[in-house]
């Protein structure tokens, strides 16, 4: 049996705005939404990868907050868990680096106005029952 492969996602939080990232890439996902995070890699635990991911995706310090309840699966072997996350104090604005060619701050009564990746829907869902 091959063993899972954790990908986590922020639910990075400004007030009561989400941030939302469209991918650039791979092909088949350039144009839609999700929420920014990746692979947790061998001997990290998922917040300290979420962490690295933001840095690396968007140019922020930010720290995971409290773990989204549910887990979604992706292509095997891969599984998609979700975080709340904040800004820490004196972070840069997110901008798009790596993976993403566009941000944007949801308001509650706007989160459903972009193309959300199938299993972010689900996470995004599943930020309610938080």
């Amino acid at each position: 049996m091959t063993e899972r492969i954790v990908v986590v996602a922020a639910a990075l939080y400004d007030g009561d705005r989400l941030l939302a990232a469209r991918r650039s890439a791979p092909p088949e996902l350039a144009g839609r939404w999700e929420l920014p995070g990746g692979k947790v890699e061998q001997g990290e635990t998922p917040e300290k990868a979420l962490s690295r991911e933001l840095r690396e995706e968007l140019g922020v310090e930010a720290e995971a907050l409290e773990r989204v309840p549910g887990e979604w699966p992706l292509s095997p072997p891969y599984v998609l868990q979700a975080w709340t996350a904040r800004l820490l104090p004196g972070s840069p604005a997110p901008e798009p680096l790596q993976d993403h060619d566009e941000l944007r701050w949801l308001a509650p009564d706007e989160l459903w106005d972009v193309d959300w990746l199938d299993q972010d829907v689900e996470a995004i869902g599943a930020l309610k029952a938080l």
